[in-house]
């Protein structure tokens, strides 16, 4: 059971693949040990020949005994074919979903700390690797160690020790060498792996702004940085390997000096009558036919230590710790209240202190002030993509912190500000805001975003597929169709993060309007910065440097000389600006 843990960590495998590794080294060493067997008979059957002892009735033993080896170097092959190579993908299978479903369940702060590209290295790149070294590496290394071990114990109490410690002592001396290196090794892979993924955020980045670049002409200079970092994983990929080359060669020339000390000590033996020539060429064929399969198991053991690297990183991710809550939801209707809310990401700076407000059941509450005051935080609190530092949010009174994700988000309907959208038609892109939903049900949401419009005037009406998110429509398109969803939802809460920004003053209109239908009993907060989309919000929070600097409704804000009244003073004079 211990070693069951220890593998399970130190190879990210779940419970059923570690078992599986012991039985698959298990599997390698017995097949090892008959693949010895012939050797055995061999010896003895040279043994029966030189003292003449070789009668018809010993004949049919060695018949039998050869055919029986045979067979048992098929089924064990077999065994052992199954129990490394079937076993260790369908693990792989499992540690990929394994990730993936962590990576769901994983709060936002997590991915805060990680980059697109290093969690698509942990799912592809560290998978694969470590799927390689646990069909082919970590079986043949510790079977061949056991088997190795077995057979210079037999050896010790059934010939000449001497001859055995000459064959057998630059075993441990070759994987010592190894084992000293580890420390070295694991840090030029450590240097490897960053400047790999320096390369890849590179790649992707381009990918992702070579529009902005061709326009402001900057890409030549931005494909020489790029080119400079593939060059510095090609330096390092050949710094690294030629690290590794240093001491597996070292230990390669260690083993055959094992083949020297066995033909010498073994000379010396023989010269004195000490062994029989038997023995002698008995021992130098153990060693021709022993070394050159330790020399490929060494390498293993170097490739197992590099592979440590990917296995803490994924390991890292399948014990990272995750939201938990009940999943059974007692509030008492949905006010979403503040009390006291202090936050801060990673850096430690506060992002909001001492927040506190009610957005009540039924009505619009409308998140505004300058930017980077902590709007957008506040809506992700509310549905718990992180977890506070000081204070609570309760949905109806019941405390955020202590239900589920998954349940707490069942009640929410959210529109960010930045939209999503997949490659898919029209009708699924919108579906997904509820699974289930019938046709009439996603244009019937359609409707109530004023997608209908754009939606009639595409070649294939609600099937048209509309590119990689979403790169055949418009702004303004894209995030009707995310509105849409919300609406499909028709969740008792709905978050909108500037959900109009891209939204010309006609449609910015009529979703309002929608809204206002859709709002009925439900707990609405809206971040926004155009005055006129939450001029007829209910309540008013005006956020400033993190603190609630003001609330209330917009006619008391209005009243005196507020940050709100302020801000709807700049916005008409920004209005009637002229060139």
């Amino acid at each position: 059971m211990i070693m069951t843990e220890r593998l399970k960590h130190k190879y990210a495998l779940s419970t059923q693949g570690a078992k599986d590794m012991i039985r698959a080294c298990i599997c390698v060493a017995i097949t090892n040990i008959v693949l010895m067997m012939p050797a055995g008979i061999l010896y003895s059957l040279i043994k029966d020949l030189l003292d003449g002892t070789l009668t018809k009735e010993r004949v049919p033993f060695y018949a039998t005994t050869s055919i029986l080896v045979i067979f048992l170097t098929a089924v064990t092959n077999f065994i052992q074919y199954n129990a490394t190579f079937l076993t260790t993908y369908r693990e792989s299978g499992v540690r990929r979903t394994a990730i993936a479903e962590k990576l769901r369940k994983l709060p936002l702060s997590y991915f805060g700390k990680k980059n697109i590209a290093d969690l698509t290295t942990n799912i592809m790149g560290d998978c694969a690797q470590i799927e390689t070294a646990s069909s082919h590496w970590i079986p043949e290394l510790i079977g061949a160690l056991i088997s190795v071990s077995l057979v210079g114990i037999s050896l010790f109490f059934a010939f000449d020790f001497r001859m055995v410690l000459a064959s057998f002592w630059v075993i441990p001396v070759a994987f010592i060498i190894i084992i000293t290196c580890s420390g070295a090794e694991k840090n030029a892979i450590r240097k490897n792996s960053a400047v790999k993924l320096t390369m890849t955020d590179g790649i992707q980045e381009c990918l992702e702004s070579i529009r902005d670049l061709r326009a402001n002409n900057a890409q030549d200079l931005y494909m020489d940085e790029l080119d400079d970092k593939i060059k510095n994983v090609e330096k390092m990929a050949l710094f690294t390997e030629l690290k590794m080359a240093v001491y597996v060669n070292s230990a390669a020339i260690i083993l055959k000096i094992g083949i020297g000390t066995t033909a010498v000590v073994g000379g010396a033996l023989f010269a004195k009558g000490e062994i029989s020539l038997l023995t002698f060429f008995m021992f130098l064929m153990l060693v021709a036919r022993l070394y050159d399969p330790m020399q490929i198991t060494l390498q293993n053991f170097a490739a197992i230590i590099a592979c440590g690297i990917q296995c803490e990183r994924l390991d890292e991710v399948l014990s990272a710790e995750v939201q938990t809550g009940t999943e059974e939801l007692k509030n008492n209707g949905y006010d979403i209240t503040f009390e006291h809310v202090g936050f801060k990401y990673s850096d430690d700076t506060d992002v909001l202190t001492d927040v506190s407000f009610t957005a009540r059941q039924g009505q619009v509450t409308a998140l505004i002030g300058p930017s980077g005051g902590g709007k957008t935080t506040i809506s992700r609190l509310a549905a718990r993509f992180w977890d506070v530092n000081e204070g609570r949010i309760t949905l109806g009174g019941e405390d955020i912190s202590l239900i589920d994700p998954e349940t707490l988000l069942k009640n929410y309907s959210i529109v960010f500000q930045d939209v999503t959208l997949f490659n898919n038609s029209v009708m699924e892109n919108i579906r997904i805001g509820r699974k289930g939903a019938t046709d009439e049900d996603v244009m019937e949401a359609a409707k109530l975003a004023n997608c209908e419009q754009f939606i009639e005037q595409l070649p294939e009406k609600y099937d048209t597929f509309i590119g990689e998110n979403g790169s055949e429509l418009s702004g303004g398109e894209r995030q009707r169709i995310s509105i849409a969803r919300a609406f499909l939802k028709d969740a008792p809460v709905i978050l909108l993060d500037e959900a109009t920004a891209s939204l010309d003053a006609e449609n910015e209109t009529a979703i309002q309007e929608a809204l206002s239908r859709l709002i009925k009993n439900k707990t609405v907060l809206i971040i926004a910065h155009r005055m006129r989309t939450v001029a007829n919000a209910d309540h008013i929070v005006v956020l400033k440097d993190g603190v609630v600097a003001e609330q209330g409704s917009p006619e008391f804000l209005s009243g005196y000389d507020s940050i709100y009244s302020h801000m709807k003073k700049q916005q008409m004079i920004s209005q009637s600006w002229k060139m």
